[in-house]
């Protein structure tokens, strides 16, 4: 017998089949010719959802594939489940529906040869589509249906783990673990997937998610070198293996980070307390990374994330414009209530301007028209030049121990190069580069992020290929300093100075009600950035936690 639940209840084999819920969706022969159109009804939805489960429970995986709107991918990924991840006994229990989706739970035995069996459960859900040529409800098919960390192309294998566990400890030789770190899930699963096999220890059995590897073209020569920075991307954006259930425990090796366990845990707290948030701690001297978190624990935003950075971009502008002679902190700098370039008119936050103001006030203020006014007087490449050559982002070439995307500043033209300028267009960062940005601006000369020491596994860590001049470093600190003193910055900063200086944002993103709010700031040997995604201005959303974790580290 097969059951499922329904409104409470629970109802045999021969309501999914022979009447029930099937009844209801009947069609007389008069009308078999006709294609259903228009949105599905709930009986349609239940029925294709348990005609879907109950095939699914019952081992019958063809007629299960047949259910869905991908009969060849379902089948596929359906008979993986058993034959790769090695489940059986599987009971599926349908949940609620909502609109056209329902959530099911499932529930099985994981075993692999002589080891004893473990018990599997897990939630899940599935989406009932219209099948566009006949009308007939089916479930819409993802490999998420089969389990919800499972994306195209990866699969649920159980066996010899692929790497043997490792034991991530802080800076101090404390263990880092997820249950007292939320943050750390995904990190510590990239630290495993790099060091596990060097670092001493032996795999054991387990049930995991074996991502899908990135596919190797065969592209002409002159197609590998356009796509080689892309392809670099996908690499290191690529989610590491998961580890879902342990049969017979590995013997873990250690692995030392740099992470801080007190600041990890105000980084953990502050990010607890908002929706999307992100933050990074490192210290400027030397690249260390000492605390990442995020609010959301599935993805690290704070590491891997892509997000216009807004206008927290302007120190890297700024270092670029007073490289050229396009600005100097003290001396007199437009800022209009509106500039318009590329066909695009921008404007500053509320329409302010400042009139005879110098370029210190425009910066503290942060006035966009101060920045479109130079577009004019720059090459489409100055700002990538300055991010590539000075700031070391946009490469794809850093080494910090797990996965990260390291910038995007794409060579751009007419308004798309004035909107980059002030973090918009295609620049792309996250709370990690930010943090390089504001570390880089402090000392002078970038240093590449790492959590891991280069001389656990010998490698190279990034270089820019060459330092800011100092008199722009100068001005720049002054640019800062006079933020978090005086400017947008002044209220989160206050009484962090005097060795400090920061730099709010705020970016607009299609679709959204409010702008991601960005901040950034240093405090003596310590450099920090965070996003609040939909937080509106940085000096409100991010800048307390930034500030907090500045405070904490003091």
């Amino acid at each position: 017998m097969i059951a499922a639940v329904v409104g409470g209840g629970a109802f045999g084999a021969y309501a999914l089949f022979g009447g029930g819920a099937v009844a209801e969706d009947g069609s007389s022969a008069s009308d078999a010719d006709a294609v259903k159109t228009g949105p599905l009804s709930a009986a349609e939805v239940r029925t294709a959802a348990t005609t879907f489960l109950t095939a699914w429970q019952d081992g019958s995986v063809t007629k299960a594939a047949a259910a869905t709107d991908d009969a060849a991918a379902a089948k596929a990924a359906l008979t993986g489940f058993g034959e790769d991840g090695r489940i059986s006994d599987v009971t599926l229990t349908r949940g609620k529906r909502s609109g056209d989706a329902v959530a099911f739970s499932v529930k099985g035995t994981v075993s692999y040869k002589g080891t004893a069996g473990k018990p599997l459960a897990y939630e899940s859900s599935l989406t009932v589509v219209r099948n566009a040529k006949d009308g007939k409800p089916l479930v819409g098919w993802k490999p998420s249906v089969v389990h919800p960390d499972l994306g195209e192309g990866d699969r649920l294998v159980t066996g010899e783990a692929g790497t043997p566990p490792v034991k991530a400890l802080d800076r101090d030789g404390g263990e880092l673990t997820a249950s007292e770190y939320p943050s750390l899930g995904t990190v510590l699963d990239g630290l495993r997937e790099k060091y596990g096999k060097t670092a001493g220890g032996k795999a054991g059995i387990e049930l995991r998610v074996v991502r899908a590897k990135s596919s190797e073209s065969s592209d002409s020569s002159e197609s590998k070198d356009a796509s080689k920075a892309s392809k670099s991307e996908e690499a290191d954006q690529k989610a590491p293996d998961k580890t879902l259930l342990e049969l017979s425990k590995g013997t873990p090796g250690t692995l030392k980070t740099t992470l801080s366990p007190s600041l990890q845990k105000t980084a953990e707290k502050q990010v607890s307390a908002k929706k999307q948030a992100s933050v990074v701690v490192m210290r400027p001297s030397t690249g260390e990374i000492l605390a990442a978190a995020n609010s959301n624990p599935n993805f690290n935003v704070a590491f891997q994330g892509s997000l216009a950075p807004g206008s927290t971009m302007k120190i890297v502008t700024a270092a670029m414009l007073i490289e050229e002679g396009l600005a100097s902190s003290d001396k007199p700098h437009p800022c209009p209530k509106y500039e318009t370039y590329g066909g695009w008119k921008f404007q500053n936050v509320d329409k302010f301007k400042i009139d005879g103001g110098t370029f210190k006030s425009s910066f503290a203020a942060s006035c966009n028209t101060a920045f479109i006014s130079q577009a004019k007087k720059l090459d489409n490449d100055s700002l990538t030049k300055e991010t590539q050559q000075v700031f070391g982002l946009g490469l794809n070439n850093w080494s910090v121990g797990v996965p990260t995307f390291d910038g995007a500043v794409p060579v751009q033209s007419d308004a798309q190069m004035a909107a980059s300028l002030i973090g918009q267009g295609g620049v792309r960062m996250n709370p990690l580069n930010m943090a390089s940005v504001v570390a880089t601006a402090k000392t002078g000369e970038f240093k590449q992020p790492y959590l891991v020491a280069p001389s656990v596994d010998d490698r190279s860590l990034a270089t820019a290929s060459r330092k800011m001049p100092s008199k722009v470093q100068t001005q720049l600190r002054d640019l800062l300093q006079y933020t978090a003193a005086a400017g947008s910055a002044a209220e989160p900063m206050a009484g962090l100075g005097p060795d400090f200086g920061a730099k709010t944002g705020s970016a607009e993103v299609d679709g959204q009600k409010k702008p991601n709010g960005w901040f950034t700031a240093w405090k003596g040997d310590l450099a920090s950035a965070g996003v609040v995604q939909q937080g509106g201005r940085g000096g409100k959303s991010a800048g307390p936690i930034v500030a907090a974790l500045l405070k904490a580290g003091s």
